[in-house]
């Protein structure tokens, strides 16, 4: 008779944290954390290092199964290796304390990421809680008002929400499949997912339907990707298109 094999031990926690330990392999993964691709030099930009020191820093990321490499002609392109890095990052950045702003390309990045970015891949920052707002204000998403009180709900900043009820009212459903959102998505019984946005203070629209939101916005060209990482920008089609959609805002 064969012998069982030996059951897994724990997790090695110390041996992976070492790989987000290092602030230039932090900024590398938070740059990739709005789920695109980019290549090293990018990449090495965003860490502030040289050519040669990003390639040592991508290779621990490798290594460690964080971050994925393909191929495209003469160029290799970085992404995250799994959606479950992107959720270490964001449980991190809700434990860390915010860094001061001590220079004009760090106050830049500050208020491009507070106006409109994806958390989650779905539309967070200012635009993320003006949406919500939308919605809430329209009847198309009823429970709350969209406004975060910790001291009644509990709820931590820049984390999934748990104090509200919010659902999909009738209505809402019917307006977002007409928009060409999945009807998969318009349950108005099960209560929807939201996060209490870390800048804001306010709520903003997560989960499934939070990203199918956004992946629709993206489509449409009505938000596209700015220069920092994780920030979007609302075009002048973004906002007459909002205004259309739901004109009683």
């Amino acid at each position: 008779m064969g012998q069982n094999p030996s059951p897994p031990g724990e997790p090695e926690i110390a041996g992976i944290a070492s790989a987000f330990a290092d602030p230039r392999r932090a900024r590398v993964l938070m740059a990739l954390a709005d789920g695109r691709a980019l290549p090293a030099g990018r990449l090495a930009e965003e860490a502030g290092v040289s050519a040669s020191t990003i390639s040592n820093h991508l290779a621990v990321l490798l290594n460690h199964e964080l971050v994925a490499v393909q191929q495209q002609g003469r160029h290799r392109y970085y992404r995250l290796a799994t959606s479950e890095v992107e959720g270490v990052l964001e449980a991190l950045a809700r434990l860390a304390p915010r860094a001061p702003i001590t220079s004009l390309r760090a106050h830049t990045r500050a208020h491009a990421i507070r106006a409109a970015r994806t958390c989650y891949r779905h539309l967070a920052g200012q635009a993320g809680v003006d949406l919500f707002q939308r919605f809430v204000g329209v009847g198309w998403i009823t429970g709350a008002d969209g406004l975060h009180r910790p001291e009644t709900a509990g709820d931590r900043l820049s984390a999934f929400g748990k104090g509200e009820q919010y659902r999909l009212a009738p209505e809402g459903a019917r307006s977002l499949e007409a928009w060409g959102i999945s009807p998969k998505l318009h349950s108005t019984v099960r209560p929807l997912r939201y996060c209490i946005d870390w800048t804001e203070q306010a709520h903003h629209l997560g989960g499934p339907l939070g990203t199918a939101i956004t992946d629709r916005l993206f489509d449409l060209g009505w938000i596209v990707r700015d220069k920092v990482p994780r920030s979007v920008n609302v075009t002048i089609e973004g906002e007459a298109g909002l205004a259309a959609l739901m004109p009683s805002s």
